[in-house]
């Protein structure tokens, strides 16, 4: 009989990192044989898919979707799932504490706890404006936007602080919910829109923003906000602007919990590694995702759902790796490429020098997301219904275009 202790993984935070990772692992056969244990520790009921959190404001997608339960993932896996809030993690001792007041020891750590919004010294704005990162901030938007809409006035006015991804999809597809009601301000403190991504996604996205309206002001400060205005500073002038709603979406920064462990940090809070994923003091502890930064790299990889995803797989094989005495492997993030959302049923995809845009872009986002939700199950699941709403808009396209033939027919016969 086998009476070795097991090795204690502990992943903390369920996002696209520590979850993943917490999968992958999961799948291996000491796992299977209860020689390793997993733990995965997050605050939240659900999972939420993130890059695809816009389709919730304009309907094209369903909650449970792109936010299934953490119950409902883990099913049928050995990963126990611990729904708590990490209070303090203690490097020395290899512990976790909880909120609770449980502690978890480990032999191996997976960070994978994201960061939070980051937030400036302006004014009103902690006050006034919303955010957009979780099924929360959704929420929010949403009960907003419904309140707007019944006090049934004519004109709204919108106002997006940060044209980053977040902002430039989000204020595509607010455009496309509140349509003629309703105007949209992008607002961003530098001279250019989606800094960093390629020229065909940005004229793109230039595009779609203009042909909703959507009006951009760039090279301009927000120096207020209050309940119901925004003070800017826009060239030379300094602009009361009328608003029903902002929403601020112009970066994150590590959370105060990551800031404090003792360890090497960057100078904005970002934890340091090596090119495999571990804390250079701690080589038990792998750090991914956005709360962490590889030490021989002069820039950040970036912040989206594509590193965690591909982090997720080093992390998981460098563990088992570390455990069976096999050498580890350096991470390489392979940029596959960009999609963006510039609207309802349309995207932007850039990869290798190749552009699609519209509802063609829009049906193979979708589908390249769908093949990355977190389990098989769940994918299928999400994949038949998009299938079935494709099969009805198709039925309804064909039955009108029968009618109107007909129709044409039966003009003709009657003229005659």
């Amino acid at each position: 009989m086998n009476t070795k202790k097991p090795i204690n993984i502990c992943v903390l935070g369920g996002g696209f990192s520590g979850l993943y990772t917490a999968l992958y692992l999961s799948n291996h056969p000491h796992v299977k044989s209860s020689q390793w244990k997993i733990t995965l520790v997050e605050r939240n009921d659900n999972f939420l898919f993130t890059p695809l959190l816009y389709e919730l404001i304009t309907g094209e997608l369903q909650r449970w979707e792109i936010a299934p339960t953490y119950q409902k993932l883990l099913a049928g896996t050995s990963i126990k799932f611990c729904q708590h809030i990490v209070e303090k993690i203690d490097l020395e001792n290899r512990q976790v504490k909880l909120d609770n007041d449980d502690s978890l020891n480990y032999d191996y750590l997976v960070l994978g706890l994201g960061t939070q919004n980051r937030w400036v010294d302006i004014p009103g704005l902690k006050n006034y404006a919303l955010t957009f990162r979780t099924l929360r901030d959704l929420e929010q938007l949403q009960a907003k936007i419904n309140y707007l809409e019944s006090l049934d006035k004519k004109h709204l006015r919108v106002a997006i602080i940060g044209s980053g991804p977040n902002g430039v999809e989000l204020s595509c597809k607010l455009a496309d919910r509140l349509e003629k009601q309703a105007e949209v301000l992008l607002i961003d403190r530098g001279n250019q829109i989606l800094k960093g991504l390629s020229k065909g996604i940005r004229k793109a996205s230039y595009r779609a923003l203009g042909s909703r309206r959507v009006q951009l002001y760039l090279n301009t400060n927000v120096q207020e906000i209050n309940k119901n205005s925004i003070t800017i500073n826009y060239g030379e002038q300094t602009i009361n602007v009328p608003v029903n709603m902002v929403i601020w979406v112009a970066g994150t920064q590590s959370k105060p919990l990551i800031k404090s462990l003792n360890c090497q940090q960057t100078s904005s809070g970002k934890l340091l590694t090596n090119s495999r994923l571990q804390l250079i003091e701690y080589p038990e502890v792998f750090a991914l995702g956005d709360l962490a930064q590889i030490s021989n790299k002069k820039k950040s990889n970036p912040a989206t759902a594509q590193v965690a995803y591909q982090q997720a797989s080093c992390a998981a094989k460098n563990i088992a790796a570390i455990i069976e005495g096999k050498p580890l492997k350096s991470f390489n993030y392979l940029h596959l490429g960009d999609m963006l959302t510039l609207g309802k049923r349309t995207a932007i995809i850039s990869s290798y020098g190749i552009n699609i845009n519209g509802q063609i872009g829009g049906m193979l986002r979708r589908l390249a997301y769908i093949f990355r939700l977190p389990t098989m199950r769940h994918r299928l699941q999400v994949l038949r219904n998009f299938v079935q709403k494709i099969g009805l808009k198709m039925r309804r396209f064909f039955r009108e275009m029968i009618a109107t033939l007909l129709g044409q027919k039966s003009s003709r016969k009657y003229s005659k």
